[in-house]
């Protein structure tokens, strides 16, 4: 199966998650993954959130993401990997001047 982002809608999120600034958004979900493609603005964040019953891979494409995993700090940069396994909590900024370019994969554990 071949996901294209460029035929899937880009949706606009202010505050994801109860972060702040914008998030664009193209995503592909089933009953086991869900996988995005997606750009947050500098000066963006998104919320603190636990993933109980799943967990979050995400590759950095572009930019820098400041990632704050279980209180710990983070920078991940292009062609690293951020990971936050099940029942872990995580939030991520953007400090840069630049967008930060990101895929992520969320498989389901139940």
């Amino acid at each position: 199966m071949t996901i294209d982002f460029n035929h899937l809608e880009e949706v606009k999120i202010d505050g994801f998650k109860g972060g702040k600034g914008e998030l664009c958004m193209r995503s592909f979900a089933d009953e086991k993954c869900r996988i995005m493609h997606g750009v947050l603005r500098p000066g963006a964040s998104s919320g603190l959130h636990c993933h109980s019953e799943n967990s979050e891979i995400l590759y950095v494409l572009s930019g820098a993401a400041t990632f704050y995993c279980d209180g710990e700090q983070e920078i991940v940069r292009p062609g690293q990997v951020h990971y936050c396994p099940m029942g872990h909590s995580h939030y991520m900024e953007n400090n840069e001047t630049e967008d930060l370019v990101y895929l992520a994969i969320v498989p389901e554990h139940h």
